[in-house]
C-alpha cells in the first residue's frame, strides 16, 4: 500500500473518531411528553415481529433520518413494565433489517434503578431509510420505554 494512501485511511479514521467524539447529539422524541414504548414478543424469550419506531404522536424516527445517515449513540431505558428481568433489544434498517444495534438490559426492582443510561454506539444507519426494532424478554409481552440519542453525519 502505497504511503499516500496509507496516510489518507489513517487521515479519515482520525476523522470519524473526532466526529463520533465531539458532535451535538439530537434526542428522540423531542419533547418531555412524548415517550417511545417497545413491545416484546407474545412469547416468554421470543423476539417480536419488527416494527418501526414511533413515539406516543405516532412521530417515526425514520423522519428525523429522511436527509441524513445517522447513528445511535444511546439507547435511554427509562421504565420498564415487568422488573428484574432481561431484555434483549435490537434495532434495524431497511427492507433487508440490517441489524445496526444489539442491547441486553436487566430491569432493576425500582424505577429510579430502572433508569439505565450507557453508550450504545450503533453501526451506521442510511438516511432515508425505515428504522425497526425487536424485543423480548423473560416474560411474554414486556414493554421497555426508552428514549434514543442520536447523530446525523
Amino acid at each position: 500500500m502505497s504511503g499516500n494512501i496509507l496516510n489518507k485511511k489513517i487521515n479519515d479514521q482520525i476523522e470519524e473518531l473526532y466526529e463520533d467524539s465531539f458532535h451535538l447529539s439530537q434526542y428522540f422524541p423531542e419533547d418531555s411528553n412524548e415517550t417511545i414504548t417497545l413491545a416484546a414478543g407474545g412469547t416468554n424469550n421470543t423476539f417480536g415481529a419488527w416494527a418501526e419506531i414511533v413515539d406516543n404522536n405516532a412521530v417515526t424516527f425514520s423522519s428525523k433520518l429522511v436527509a441524513c445517515s445517522a447513528h445511535i449513540s444511546n439507547v435511554i431505558i427509562e421504565n420498564a413494565s415487568v422488573k428484574d428481568k432481561i431484555y434483549i433489544l435490537e434495532i434495524s434498517y431497511g427492507t433487508a433489517k440490517t441489524i445496526v444495534l444489539r442491547d441486553r438490559v436487566l430491569s432493576a426492582t425500582t424505577l429510579l434503578s430502572t433508569v439505565q443510561q450507557g453508550r450504545r454506539k450503533s453501526l451506521g444507519i442510511l438516511g432515508g431509510e425505515t428504522v425497526y426494532y425487536r424485543l423480548k424478554c423473560e416474560t411474554a409481552g414486556a414493554t421497555l420505554q426508552v428514549s434514543l440519542r442520536y447523530h446525523c453525519h
